[in-house]
């Protein structure tokens, strides 16, 4: 019997591209099937950002196979957290969601120097974010 997810999570920036491709993956890396994990972009980019790849692949986990997406209105109604990455995207609002802006700088055209600290900042994020999808369930 396979247990349901314990909640649905959004990442949003605009082209899809960079920070969201990368919170998504960490989240799928670290919760595995305990979370549902979506990412999307207002404007989604034609490719991932290689920096995001590359740095990623340095913590051992594999961007190269995805692609951005079209953030659609559905993709935010079915999720429970809808998280934008500091880029000021106007996500459709829906009552009873939990709307968070993580504030980060944006990879686009930087190399994979500046964008490790960005890699580890969004893990960080990504962690208390699954300590707080635990907690709401413990309550």
């Amino acid at each position: 019997m396979t247990t349901p997810p314990l909640a649905s999570v959004l990442f949003v920036c605009v082209h899809n591209a960079g920070r969201s491709q990368m919170a998504a993956a960490f989240l799928i890396h670290l919760a595995g099937d305990r979370v549902e994990v979506r990412s999307a972009g207002s404007a989604p980019g034609r490719e991932v950002n290689p920096a995001a790849v590359a740095a990623m692949a340095e913590v051992g986990i594999d961007l190269s196979a995805q692609r951005p997406k079209l953030l659609t209105a559905d993709a935010v109604r079915s999720s429970d957290y809808v998280i934008t990455m500091g880029c000021g995207d106007a996500c459709p609002y829906f009552p009873g969601k939990h709307y968070r802006d993580w504030p980060l700088d944006d990879p686009a055209g930087r190399g994979v120097e500046a964008v490790r600290p960005i890699r580890d900042a969004i893990r960080t994020r990504v962690e208390a974010l699954i300590a707080e999808i635990d907690a709401g369930r413990e309550s």
